[in-house]
């Protein structure tokens, strides 16, 4: 067993604490929904970036490249100053939802390159210019452009032209759980001498000033101070004592180690009056102004850094060293072995990779490395407590009262303090459920325990609302997401050992929780109790003619093929899960015939020939309906919202089924009365593979002509994936007219057009790797059924066939080249940036955005999404081979994996 993985072994049985350090420091903590006490809930101008070197945070810590304990307690990063920049580079910087053509958007050059799941060992690069920072120019360009206009990106500022910018490179290690070691190496990639600022940060996140204990550590307020030997020690009472030493600079001198409060400075902000005489932004006036009244005098506070000025020549790097420990794990030798750690840690994440990396070509396993480092360094410290937060705090004034039937008021027991996997620490620093899902699944390949943990967090009771909705994300937590949550806690299930050796008691815990959230879905999103679904938006934004998750501009009510293709996908998911666990008790074949039986009455509903159903036969595609007076208009959108019906494969052997006698007695017994449904479902159908069962919302007929619509170039069928919607809405787009009013819907291949559901998410044609995964996923289940008894071609009307395990395989194939670059050296995923594929400091970078432009491949949105974009790393494989995604990630809706393995 390798080094890393002893240590993920001692921190599951609490041997050794080794994940209680980690990069859990948010990278954007102002302008969130849990710092915006405004009446009208604009968080974007309540706390502005203009705010936050200044300004105290209610709920959590931001810093640059930093990391921080699990409770965000004591918190260490980086600043910097180029000594042109009107303030110091602390935080990353980008334009808020308001300022953004397309929404919020970081604007900086940053790439998470490492790390392994314990954080031993981790890497990060930050792009600096040494020109000024252009913030007043990326504020006031884009603020010039529309939705119809690229976004102004900090590259076409100039300000990293000529390789007139520093390479800062951050490095962690530990060499015990609370013995961390931070390397900083700062390139100077010009080829003039140049001179910045490295301020090496340590302070304490601010839990003192608010007047209530709900996350206070100690009634004692924690302080730092310098010792007589230079060491910064820092005393806080439910972690004991930790000492910080900075090693030497390039000259050989030790750096002055400054001190302030981490206190607002009111007098800046609004005119008030400090409540400390030193605040949080003492080292922008010290260093930038030369103010040496702005920091304590007396070296103690809440908040310390050291001072490197560093003068480097063009071409030529330095390294500093600093090293923060518990002080009962004090080194013998400081920085003498300090190298020689950081050699063995990247061994250890080395040997870790070597292991589990099924990739032999480097520039694959560049890829992927990054993917997991990006999923790894997006774990962040979550805390907000919605009552305390409508309540306001006891030293404050009391926040305004409209709050309270604003945003979220229905949230009352929502209690989140945990480290959470993030979608993005800057564009979206707080969870999303669905992503989240998503995020287990690569996930579980590097930490099965850390996926186990995160499904379960979201099913507690300080989590799961008392009527059994799942929260969805800050800025509206009763919003609806699709229910993905059991597939994915079954794909973690099967990734949590060998069969025979998995994780039964987690998937129970599991199991009973996600009932009531069926329930839930079966009582709220079923206005007619006939079976079939609405849900809102359901985390497709903008795909609709109009908002979803607003009432309809018409009377009537709206019934979704994609929420009623989810309430299948989960019904067949909680049936495999009810199957599972029935082979340990036979109890669980109860649940299994009513999930079957829910499933079926969905089906029927779905593909019935009434106006009630969803599916079009003369088109061959499944559609939203509106109902009203009466009467059902199908919206004609060929959309990814008619592809969710195909994510529903079951299969399941015969010979498997037989040994839940009580479970198969009864399913033939629903079957035998219920004639009248044989033809709307596939069940009990023979399959390619002999003996094996289907259970899918699609017959045999439906997959064939949705997938002739999948696989059309002119329709879905893109060079990098799956598009969203299909591209014949370009030259024919949809139009209704409703109440004297038209609403229309067009191809739109990248960017968002319209602000109908917020500025920064488009889904009327980009390429988004969860759905992508999913109809790949299941794709290789029907092949496993029909075999080579079903050929399709692909593309449509190029008169080659192919079993649908090698149409999966194309389409994995075709994602694979938004990253992996071409004989040139372009990722598709890069635009048309040279330095992408020619300059020698960023050829080797890739960045892993939130969606992708389904013409060129461009990436799109989050720059920094690797949470469902990770899922990458499971498709690239797929890409090489036969075997089934859920080989790798057990990303199964079956019983068991297949090719080569069981299926029930």
């Amino acid at each position: 067993m390798g080094v890393e993985k002893k240590r993920l072994r001692e921190d599951k049985t609490r041997a050794k604490n080794w994940k209680r350090w980690g990069p859990y420091l948010a990278e954007r903590q102002w302008s969130t929904v849990r710092e915006d006490y405004s009446a009208d809930g604009n968080c974007w101008d309540y706390f502005p970036h203009d705010h936050a070197r200044s300004r105290t945070y209610r709920w959590g810590e931001d810093g640059l490249m930093g990391i921080t304990d699990r409770q965000c307690r004591l918190c260490l990063g980086i600043s910097l100053w180029n000594t042109k920049d009107r303030i110091l580079k602390e935080r990353l910087f980008g334009l808020t939802g308001m300022q953004g053509n397309h929404g919020e958007d970081v604007k900086e050059l940053y790439y998470y390159l490492d790390s392994t799941p314990t954080h031993s060992y981790m890497k990060m690069l930050y792009k600096y210019p040494h020109a000024e920072f252009p913030y007043n120019q990326l504020v006031h360009e884009n603020g010039k452009r529309t939705v119809l206009d690229r976004e102004y990106e900090i590259t076409d500022t100039g300000v990293f032209d000529n390789d007139e910018y520093w390479d800062v490179k951050a490095e962690y290690c530990k060499a015990s759980p609370n013995d961390i070691l931070g390397r900083y190496t700062i390139y100077n990639r010009g080829d003039n001498p140049e001179t910045i600022y490295v301020l090496p940060n340590l302070w304490f996140r601010n839990v003192w000033s608010w007047g209530d204990d709900c996350d206070a550590w100690s009634p004692v307020k924690p302080f730092m101070f310098q010792d007589n030997s230079g060491k910064v020690i820092c005393r806080l009472a439910d972690m004991g004592e930790f000492k910080f030493e900075v090693d030497v600079d390039q000259n050989g001198e030790k750096p002055e180690i400054i001190f302030t409060e981490n206190e607002t400075n009111y007098k800046r902000l609004f005119g008030g009056h400090n409540t400390s005489r030193y605040v949080k932004d003492a080292f922008h006036n010290y260093i930038i102004h030369g103010d040496r009244h702005a920091v304590n005098p007396d070296k103690e506070g809440t908040k310390c850094a050291a001072v490197y000025k560093l003068c480097i020549n063009g071409g030529e790097s330095c390294t500093l060293r600093v090293r923060l420990y518990l002080t009962e794990e004090t080194p013998t030798q400081t920085f003498q072995s300090f190298d020689q750690i950081f050699r063995d840690r990247i061994h250890d994440a080395n040997e870790f990779y070597d292991d589990i990396l099924p990739f032999k070509h480097v520039t694959e396993r560049n890829v992927v490395r990054q993917a997991y480092a990006g999923l790894l360094w997006s774990k962040q410290f979550y805390h907000y407590v919605v009552k305390e937060w409508l309540q306001g705090d006891k030293n404050h004034p009391r926040p305004p009262h409209e709050r309270w039937k604003g945003r979220n008021h229905d949230w009352l027991h929502l209690f989140n303090r945990d480290v959470i996997s993030v979608p993005d620490k800057w564009e979206y620093p707080w969870y999303a459920s669905w992503d989240l899902a998503f995020h287990m699944i690569p996930f579980a390949n590097v930490d099965i325990n850390f996926a186990k943990d995160q499904m379960i967090l979201f099913l507690r009771e300080w989590y799961m609302h008392p009527n059994g909705q799942i929260p969805a994300y800050e800025f509206s937590f009763e919003d609806v997401n699709p229910p993905v949550h059991a597939w994915a806690c079954l794909n973690v299930y099967r990734k949590s050992g060998d069969k025979g050796h998995r994780d039964v008691t987690f998937l129970a815990r599991c199991f009973h929780k996600l009932v009531l959230n069926f329930t839930w879905w079966v009582n709220r999103k079923d206005p007619t109790g006939k079976h079939v679904f609405s849900g809102g938006f359901l985390g497709l934004d903008n795909i609709g003619l109009f908002d979803r998750s607003k009432p309809l501009p018409t009377d009537g009510y709206l019934l979704q093929a994609d929420a009623t293709a989810w309430m299948a996908f989960y019904c067949s998911t909680m049936l495999d899960i009810s199957l599972s666990l029935a082979k340990r008790d036979v109890i669980y074949e109860d649940m299994a015939s009513k999930f079957f039986e829910h499933f079926v009455s969905i089906v029927d509903a779905m593909n019935r020939n009434s106006n009630r159903g969803l599916w079009n036969e003369a088109d061959g595609f499944y559609y939203d309906h509106i109902h009203s007076n009466g009467r059902s208009i199908p919206l004609k959108v060929r959309s990814m919202v008619g592809l969710v019906p195909l994510f529903t494969c079951f299969v399941l052997k015969e010979t498997e089924l037989r040994r839940h006698p009580g479970f198969y007695k009864r399913t033939k017994w629903f079957l035998d009365h219920r004639k009248d449904i044989a033809d709307k479902i596939s069940f009990m159908e023979a399959g390619g593979q002999g003996e094996t069962l289907l259970l899918a919302i699609v017959t045999r007929d439906k997959l064939i002509k949705i997938l002739s619509y999948i696989l059309d170039e002119d329709e879905f069928l893109s060079p990098y994936g799956i598009r969203s919607l299909s591209k014949v809405h370009d030259k024919h787009p949809v139009h209704l007219l409703l109440n004297g009013v038209e609403y229309s819907v067009n191809y739109c291949p990248g960017e968002s057009r319209t602000k109908l559901f917020g500025g920064n998410s488009n889904w009327r044609g980009p390429i988004w790797l969860p759905m992508n995964y999913l109809l790949i996923d299941n794709l290789q289940r029907y092949d496993y059924f029909y075999g080579d008894t079903l050929q399709v071609e692909c593309p449509t009307r190029s008169g080659k066939f192919m079993r649908l395990k090698d149409v999966a395989r194309e389409l994995a194939t075709r994602i694979s080249r938004l990253v992996v670059p071409d004989v040139y050296g372009y990722r598709a995923c890069h635009g048309d940036d040279d330095r992408y594929a020619k300059n020698p400091h960023f050829k080797d970078l890739v960045l892993f955005y939130e969606y992708f432009h389904a013409e060129t491949g461009r990436g799109c949105g989050a720059s920094h999404q690797t949470g469902w974009t990770a899922l990458v790393v499971n498709l690239l494989k797929s890409s090489h081979d036969n075997s089934s995604l859920s080989s790798d990630s057990t990303g199964s809706l079956c019983s068991g994996d297949i090719n080569g393995h069981s299926v029930i």
